[in-house]
């Protein structure tokens, strides 16, 4: 079994804090969660993320948090899913888990007719060399949270304010610079339909 959740525009810290909480208290039994959702204006940084990156927050809050990766920028706008799963009852390994999340993206943009693509060493799905989309995750006992970040019709001008995963000089790109008449509801269901696709439900 699989529950989604469609969230609407909700607090980075509470969402986290109920991520852990649910995390922790799920067993062998507990059906995954895809959560769907969006962030007020908010900085992220990784567990092993570096002061460096971080160049100016213009005043917008900068949270330390538990997932993998470096820094990272969210709004609404962003197509947040986060992935609630037993990898280990799945028996997937978390590269796995990673690059099927990325095949989840690519086949999703594909839909918009958007060509977007993998890196092997920088994970998240990229068009034209421009990010545009995010990846980091933490697993705890055999299982998932945090997940994904899609950037759909947002203002990207606070990404100037780091380096962006890490990387000095990234650009971002999102999707309504291909075409301005996709909302986030039209991601939404199609992210549902191909995160499907690549994770069917386990009984």
């Amino acid at each position: 079994m699989l529950t989604i959740r469609h969230l609407g525009v909700q607090p980075y810290t509470t969402v986290w804090e109920s991520m852990k909480q649910f995390t922790s208290l799920r067993d062998e039994n507990t059906p995954d969660e895809l959560w769907l959702l969006e962030h007020p204006p908010v900085y992220t940084q990784g567990q092993a993320g570096k002061a460096e990156h971080v160049l100016n927050t213009f005043a917008i809050p900068l949270v330390q948090t538990d997932r993998g990766g470096q820094v990272t920028y969210h709004a609404p706008g962003q197509l947040i899913a986060y992935v609630l799963m037993d990898i280990k009852r799945r028996n997937l390994g978390i590269r796995t888990l990673v690059s099927h999340l990325e095949q989840v993206l690519i086949l999703l943009l594909a839909d918009f007719n958007i060509t977007a693509q993998s890196k092997c060493k920088a994970p998240g799905v990229y068009v034209d060399e421009k990010k545009i989309a995010s990846i980091g995750l933490r697993v705890k006992n055999g299982c998932t949270y945090h997940g994904i970040a899609l950037n759909v019709n947002m203002d990207l001008t606070p990404f100037s304010g780091i380096n962006p995963c890490g990387f000095a000089a990234l650009q971002m790109t999102q999707l309504s610079v291909f075409d301005n008449r996709i909302t986030l509801d039209d991601v939404s269901k199609k992210f549902v339909q191909k995160f499907l696709t690549l994770f069917p439900p386990i009984s």
